[in-house]
């Protein structure tokens, strides 16, 4: 796949939309190409991978989106200059942690189960709130977004739920101050960025479209 070129016409595509390249089972070389090409953030699934390759990697910013076991925090700490994937109070807690023992402050995304799906991570819709309310004593975090991953349903069915995330997102700005800051939006994968966009994502994670199909 003509990884530069692919990331060239996203870019074009999704405007001022910021990119996050998943880079999952992707080697460093392909990954590059991507960055040469202008993508400035890469998103990984597993903190392990990451570790293993990021040598490689040309200077970029680094997002985990992938459920991070609290067995890996530290690491996560260490490694990524955002955790998308904030989907527990508890696993919050620990990153506050963690992140206090190295003198960082952690940048976040709270992960939202928009479908409300029982087997699926993060926080359901009534519990954002509360949630917040408990983050804000936290010193060594920083929630500068919300993320979501809508039920497996046909790419035009997945509107209802971005834009029942626009809603939230719009909600929950109101409650900025201290170390909430939510600004960013992130919905929207290869299949649906474009439906993602135009209900209102302020940020895109895109893969395949780029990397062409993953092989295990």
């Amino acid at each position: 796949m003509p990884v530069y070129e692919n990331t060239k016409l996203i870019l074009e595509k999704i405007g001022s939309t910021t990119l996050v390249c998943i880079t999952k089972t992707i080697e460093p070389e392909r990954i590059n190409e991507a960055i040469r090409a202008g993508a400035t953030i890469i998103g990984e699934n597993r903190v392990q991978e990451y570790e293993d390759k990021r040598d490689d990697i040309l200077p970029c910013e680094t997002h985990l989106i992938g459920h991070l076991q609290t067995n890996k925090v530290k690491k996560a700490v260490l490694l990524f200059d955002v955790i998308q994937s904030i989907d527990s109070l508890k696993l919050i807690r620990i990153i506050d942690r963690r992140a206090r023992d190295i003198d960082k402050v952690q940048r976040v995304y709270l992960q939202v189960n928009i479908g409300n799906e029982p087997q699926k991570y993060g926080l359901g819709l009534d519990e954002i709130k509360n949630a917040i309310k408990e983050i804000r004593s936290l010193r060594n975090v920083r929630v500068e977004g919300l993320m979501c991953i809508p039920p497996f349903v046909p790419p035009e069915q997945t509107r209802s739920y971005f834009r029942k995330m626009k809603a939230l997102f719009d909600e929950i700005k109101q409650e900025n101050r201290d170390n909430i800051d939510i600004r960013t939006l992130s919905m929207g994968m290869s299949s649906d960025y474009r439906i993602a966009i135009e209900e209102g994502a302020t940020m895109v994670r895109v893969g395949s479209a780029i990397f062409g199909k993953r092989k295990y």
